[in-house]
């Protein structure tokens, strides 16, 4: 029978989805999610969609998710099929639209239970939100008085309830590294949060582990909860507090460390098979009018004033000439899939032969100017290896904003980074929710595609898997996208969880008597004691 999850703070769904998908003895699933909690809305529906198709993977009837996704039938056709209909009906007691602080808390510990079926070994996820404790949320609020009453710095509280109530055997908690710095009154909160979740009730005591570096919380530092995603396979610079929370009394031996991989996997290796298209213009779109734009952007170089300018201006023609692509993308791409001879991990991971195409792959809308910064800086990091930034930007491209208006060399410009390029030989900057209010953080390396990241770009980079279909406009897409943890990096977690429930299953039958060999003692008497070393439980991927 597989493990319940309960996963709170879900949003569309990363965490979880990196458990549901490891596998246990006999290819079934190790996990199960029991119970999914996320309060927004649209990310909510992602989630039921996935719990969906978890439920038809495997049958015939999964043909009809992917008609869906592909754009083949409408909501109200998929959601009418039987088959279909009766995985909603499952999903939508799975995937539940609730504010943890906010929705009524009998209630909520009454799905848990119901979720749980009895079960005592069960593991509990989730991230509660990082807005008060992330870099950038405190800097934006550095002035804001009412900053040390949001509740935003206590919502793991209401994950702290969840154990306190019902005691799991194994939680995972993840957050933004600027937990580490982050204060509350002149105190350190994750001094705080350690020390509340370590001894959560009375005769309840969890180990607060690191998955990348053994010990316990007596002997770690608080920067050995930090994994850095990009040296375990995520195509991301994406450094997240993660925390392993062992209950004391269920006697766990210590775990296996999450592997590094031997190089980190670049933006090129995750993207670059996508199919080429242009961007928009923000008015008065058109094939001839986005390639004019383009053409026009060297002119803006002029006036740059350094050894590069005339190499620039030339670089920069030679990419506008070659900006011949005429599709901008859309919902779903038809396209024939081809495996490669030896895919990589994440390419095993990300790739399905049965979506027959790219779902969500639409490039955005720009400006002319912006045009002109992109292709400049796509450019520059294509010759230079990095992305530029705004201090060695041409004046004629520098935007029209009070922080960079500053004369140079007596001020330093505010978030020289404005305009960034994400260079194919490097993993990516941190995917953040920011993306869903412009990309001009997220600019494809292609100069010749003169854009920003489209959301299944975003998406591959968060490792979501091509057949993971998000809800919503655009805008709430890419938040989604952004607000999520990497499902392959979920996965790996789940890997290291599940090798500590195993040695705990072990553990017991040792205890007890009750293993495999003892059980069929009878006949295996009878036979080489090699044929008779039975597996308790397979550490399939």
């Amino acid at each position: 029978m597989p493990i319940p999850i309960i996963d709170l703070f879900a949003g569309p769904g990363g965490l979880g989805e990196g458990f549901a998908s490891l596998k246990g003895h006999g290819g079934k699933a190790f996990f199960e999610i029991g119970l999914s909690i996320e309060k927004n809305p649209v990310a909510h529906r992602t989630l039921t969609l996935r719990a969906v198709f978890r439920r038809l993977r495997g049958t015939k009837d999964v043909k009809h998710y992917y008609s869906y996704i592909r754009g083949e039938i409408d909501e109200t056709a998929f959601r009418r099929i039987p088959a279909v209909a009766a995985a909603f009906a499952h999903a939508e007691t799975e995937a539940r639209c609730l504010e943890l602080g906010q929705s009524d808390e009998n209630g909520i510990d009454s799905e848990i239970r119901a979720a749980l079926q009895g079960q005592e070994t069960w593991v509990l996820i989730g991230g509660p939100p990082c807005q008060a404790y992330s870099l950038a949320g405190r800097s934006r609020r550095a002035n804001d008085k009412t900053f040390h009453k949001d509740e935003k710095h206590f919502l793991y509280q209401e994950y702290l309830r969840i154990i306190r109530v019902h005691r799991p055997t194994i939680f995972v908690m993840e957050n933004v590294k600027g937990l580490l710095s982050s204060q509350h009154s002149g105190n350190p909160m994750f001094d705080r949060i350690i020390a509340d979740i370590s001894m959560p009730a009375e005769g309840l005591e969890y180990e607060i582990r690191s998955f990348i570096k053994a010990g316990d919380g007596e002997n770690l530092e608080p920067v050995d909860y930090v994994i850095p995603s990009e040296r375990y396979g995520i195509p991301q610079n994406r450094h997240r507090v993660i925390l392993l929370g062992v209950r004391k009394d269920a006697g766990l031996p210590r775990h296996q460390l999450l592997t590094p991989v031997p190089r980190p996997v670049t933006v090129r290796q995750t993207i670059d098979d996508l199919p080429r298209i242009r961007s928009r213009l923000s008015r008065g779109d058109s094939l001839e009018a986005w390639r004019k734009a383009v053409q026009a952007a060297p002119a803006y170089v002029k006036g740059w004033r350094t050894d590069n300018e005339s190499s620039m201006i030339e670089t920069m023609r030679v990419f506008a000439t070659a900006a011949t692509s005429t599709a901008t993308g859309g919902a779903f791409i038809a396209r024939d899939y081809r495996r490669p001879k030896k895919p990589t991990e994440l390419q095993q991971w990300l790739h399905d032969r049965s979506l027959g195409g790219v779902c969500q792959h639409e490039a955005r809308s720009h400006m002319d100017s912006d045009l002109a910064r992109y292709l400049f800086s796509a450019c520059f990091a294509h010759s230079w290896g990095y992305s530029p930034r705004l201090d060695v930007f041409p004046p004629k491209l520098l935007p029209d904003h009070i922080n960079v208006h500053v004369e140079r060399g007596t001020e330093a410009i505010p978030f020289k980074d404005r305009f960034r390029v994400q260079c194919r030989n490097e993993p990516a900057a941190t995917v953040v929710a920011h993306i869903a209010k412009d990309g001009h953080y997220y600019i494809h390396y292609d100069p010749a595609q003169c854009r920003s990241l489209t959301v299944r770009e975003a998406a591959r980079l968060q490792t979501f898997p091509d057949n993971y279909f998000f809800s919503g406009n655009r805008t709430e897409q890419y938040t989604q996208v952004g607000n999520a943890v990497p499902p392959l990096l979920a996965h790996k977690l789940a890997k290291v969880v599940r090798g500590l429930l195993n040695q705990m299953s072990r553990k017991k039958r040792r205890e007890t008597g009750d293993s495999p060999r003892k059980s069929r003692t009878a006949t295996a008497s009878q036979l080489p004691a090699r044929q008779v070393q039975i597996p308790l439980l397979a550490e399939a991927n």
